[in-house]
């Protein structure tokens, strides 16, 4: 666990609710497309942080994987506003998904076998999914 989880927990809150009063000023800007905008910025971020690592630049690749976090909770926020997901459920999906898959290693299964598992309930729900 990090040493200080409170202080990492505010941190992380007040960069989402930056995210929320962002997405407002996007609605606004015609340079922005909603979330493929930031789907785009993602994959631009990903490469600026590979190339920091290599030259081992810690201050700048700190800079750079905040972007990445910037980028992908902006895109959540554009999918939600374009209601495509909810990033309430994203976050439960997530907690779901590892806590299983954590869980499942500790009872000596396999990483793949719980994925397989998680993969067809999955499937089941997306066919019963519903707009």
């Amino acid at each position: 666990m990090h040493k200080n989880h409170k202080q990492l927990l505010s941190n992380f809150f007040d960069i989402l609710s930056l995210t929320c009063s962002k997405a407002v000023i996007d609605q606004s800007e015609d340079w922005c497309k909603g979330s493929s905008t930031y789907f785009d910025e993602i994959k631009k971020e990903l490469d600026e942080v590979q190339e920091e690592l290599q030259k081992e630049n810690n201050v700048y690749l700190e800079d750079e994987l905040g972007d990445v976090l910037w980028d992908y909770l902006n895109l959540l926020k554009h999918l939600e506003l374009e209601e495509k997901i909810t990033i309430e459920n994203v976050f439960k999906r997530c907690k779901k998904k590892y806590t299983e898959r954590l869980h499942g290693r500790k009872n000596g299964e396999f990483w793949n076998d719980v994925k397989k598992r998680q993969k067809e309930v999955l499937a089941k729900e997306q066919k019963n999914y519903k707009k």
